[in-house]
């Protein structure tokens, strides 16, 4: 028997996303979400972001307004590489075997990242897809957003657009800036049929690269914090360079090397490499 059902592989391909519960157990979480809260413990002591990820930018991304007392760690550039217990969620998650069943059996992981909204912040993610950030010679690529906090219809949850993975591939460029978003007309109109993404903490949604998506900022008095992981088929292969290295960019963690690969057809701009600690800085405006 597989980690999924057919129901809930027949909701991702419909769908182009899923929620799953359970998908790490109560010790690892309590682990991840000790280790988050180390993190924004220590990034009450800084003013700026820090930190240094493999390419040189900070790994840790500080909301406009961070300070001591009301700490915004809005962001962690590869928690992987410097934490084992995020290490070994990346690898043996109950999270990689659905991948693995969706797009492998061989997969390799892509980046990794947690995404936090304090409670209040006003951080939000304007709508996009993912794949325009990452395009590869096929598009059987998964982003796993794993709740380590209960997300709920107030804390600023994940809202997708159903069925739009297998729609087109939109701009991210605006006047020749890419700006990590869609024109906001081909959000207004289908807003009607906009869902959002909720569940207890340690579920997992499983979303589709091409999927439509963005979320709220956090208006209520709860954290909501997600350790994002994404991982595609072993036969793809990049076509720009990863936007988020890390020392564990395409390591294998499931299945064997085929040696071969699949190309889907596609025409889209590639994208800009951020300049700053992370992509929000492109969705501000102030990624010079």
């Amino acid at each position: 028997m597989g980690a999924l059902t057919g129901a809930q592989k027949d909701t991702f391909w419909r769908d182009g996303v899923v929620v799953i519960e359970n998908a790490v157990d109560p010790a690892s979480l309590a682990k991840l979400k000790a280790e988050f809260q180390s993190w924004v413990d220590e990034s009450r002591a800084h003013s700026e972001d820090y930190g240094e990820t493999l390419d040189g930018r900070p790994r840790f991304d500080l909301q406009p307004g961070h300070s001591a007392d009301h700490p915004t760690l809005r962001r962690v550039q590869s928690p992987e590489e410097i934490s084992d217990i995020y290490a070994e969620t990346m690898r043996n998650a109950a999270t990689v075997d659905y991948c693995a069943e969706l797009v492998g059996p061989g997969l390799r992981f892509h980046h990794g990242k947690v995404n936090s909204k304090q409670p209040g912040a006003a951080t939000q993610i304007k709508w996009h897809q993912d794949f325009p950030f990452q395009p590869m010679t096929n598009d059987d690529i998964i982003t796993c957003l794993l709740f380590l906090d209960e997300v709920t219809l107030e804390n600023g949850p994940l809202e997708v657009l159903p069925g739009t993975h297998t729609g087109m591939l939109h701009s991210h460029w605006h006047n020749g800036v890419f700006t990590g978003a869609v024109d906001d007309d081909i959000i207004n109109a289908q807003r009607q049929n906009i869902v959002k993404c909720i569940g207890p903490a340690g579920a997992v949604c499983l979303m589709h690269a091409r999927l439509l998506h963005g979320s709220a900022p956090n208006l209520s008095s709860n954290p909501r914090s997600l350790y994002i992981t994404t991982y595609y088929s072993e036969d793809a292969i990049e076509l720009s360079p990863n936007h988020l290295p890390s020392r564990y960019t395409h390591e294998l963690v499931r299945g064997t090397v085929s040696g071969r690969v699949r190309c889907s057809s596609y025409d889209m701009a590639l994208p800009a490499l951020p300049k700053a600690t992370s992509f929000f800085a492109q969705q501000e405006g102030s990624d010079g």
